[in-house]
Formats: structure tokens, sequence, C-alpha cells
């Protein structure tokens, strides 16, 4: 990863100006002739939080935002338990955030509302300051009582049940995290590379100026790149047994993972 010296002051500009970008972009496609992007993750992955800082934002760039239909779904390689309870690959601190962010998802359903939130807390992972994720309420002036109330709340578990319950519908099944999907077909270690497959998919009219070079006309020679990987786990010692909302309520929200 690069160095934390890439200021979260500097990444506010970046996506305070995705959410003037997207008062103009979106109304200039169809529904119908976007390419739908997804984007399976947990929010402590390293590489997930990387993925979601340092590419995602490019389909801000060159009006591809105006072909894309994007999906978060933070659950990433969370297990669900008999109980209707769940451990998440990285500990309870993933689980807060995990819920925080799908009730951010939730409670602000427009793309401009709650990305640029979820790109807050991440660059906070990414900086290995993620004890401050609260902070980006402030910096974006978003109100934090709604999305308290909600992961503090049945809300935000049945919220997070509903992801895994879509994560766990993928198929083929997803293997790591971050798994990127586009329009159904899985990208696999490739990922960061998305841009040209989302070129490749889209059939409508307007192709963004970007997808008409040459670089983008063709997807690019596959790479491998880093990956959470599913079958990981945290030591027994580690597991969470305890209920979501009960571990929300005993955290310390200020401390470090």
């Amino acid at each position: 990863m690069v160095s934390s010296s890439s200021t979260l002051s500097f990444s506010l500009l970046l996506y305070l100006s995705f959410c003037a970008f997207f008062s103009h972009s979106q109304s200039q496609s169809q529904s119908h002739d976007k390419v739908s992007l997804e984007l399976y993750y947990e929010s402590l992955c390293p590489y997930s939080a990387n993925f979601i800082v340092n590419y995602l934002p490019e389909i801000f760039t060159d009006d591809l935002i105006t072909i894309v239909d994007l999906k978060l779904v933070p659950w990433g390689n969370a297990k669900l338990r008999t109980n209707a309870t769940f451990d998440c690959q990285h500990g309870p601190y993933e689980c807060l955030l995990n819920t925080v962010e799908a009730c951010a998802i939730n409670i602000w359903p427009e793309l401009s509302k709650h990305f640029p939130f979820i790109y807050c807390v991440e660059d906070l992972v990414y900086n290995e300051k993620s004890g401050e994720w609260e902070s980006c309420f402030e910096k974006l002036d978003l109100d934090s009582k709604p999305i308290t109330q909600c992961y503090n709340s049945e809300e935000g578990k049945e919220l997070e049940l509903q992801y895994e319950a879509e994560t766990s519908a993928l198929q083929p099944p997803h293997k790591y995290v971050p798994w990127v999907v586009v329009d159904g077909e899985p990208l696999y270690e490739d990922y960061e590379n998305f841009i040209s497959y989302v070129c490749k998919a889209y059939k409508g009219p307007h192709a963004p100026d970007i997808c008409a070079q040459a670089s983008y006309l063709k997807v690019k020679e596959k790479a491998k790149h880093s990956v959470c990987y599913k079958e990981r786990r945290l030591p027994t010692w580690e597991r969470v047994s305890s209920t979501i909302a009960s571990r929300m309520l005993q955290m310390n929200h200020g401390d470090a993972i």
C-alpha cells in the first residue's frame, strides 16, 4: 500500500467533487443502457479499502458514471452462525464498520450521498486510522443520528443479513474480496482492470471517450492482485460469539482496530 501521506483533506476534495459531478452526469444515460458494476467487500480488508480509495473513483472521471450502475455490498467473508448472528473475518470492529456502511447505503440510497461517506471511512481504514471513522459525519456535513440508531439496533443486523443472502447467492460463489462483478460476470483477481470490462460490456449509444481509447477497447491482459481469501479465519480465541447488537453496544467507538 502507498504511504499515508495522501491526506484525508485531499481525499475529501476528491469525493466532494464526486458529489458535484453526480448531478450533471446521472441524467445523461438511460438506466437500461448502464453496465452493472457490483463490489462485494468487507470494510477492514486492506485490499478492499485500496480498491475503493485508489481505483473505484475512476468511474467518476471521463463520464464513466453515466454508463455505470454501481452497487456496494459490505459483507465479504463474514460467516453466518446458526442463531442468525455472524462473525467477521477481521473481528468485531469489521462487523461494526460493515454494518455502519450498510446503514449508510440504506439511509442515503443515492450514490451521491453514500459513496462519499463510504469512501471517507475506507480512506481512514486505508491509512490505518479506522478508529476515526465517525469524523466522516462532520467532514461531510452529515447527521450521525440515523446511522447510530441503525447500527445499534436490529435494523443494522437485518441489513447485514440481507447482504449475506446476496453474497451467498453469487454464482459462481465468491472466493475472496474484493469481488468485482460486471454485468453478472466476476472479474476474479483482475478486478483493478474493471474499466476495460465496463467499456467492453457497454452496448449503449453514448460511450464515454475513455472507452474509445485503444487501451480500453480490448480487455487488458489479466493480472493477479492481492485479495482477502474467504478461507482465512481468525484464531478460535478471537472469534466473536455474541450478537451483532451486543457487540455494537459494548464497543468503544473511538478505539483503533
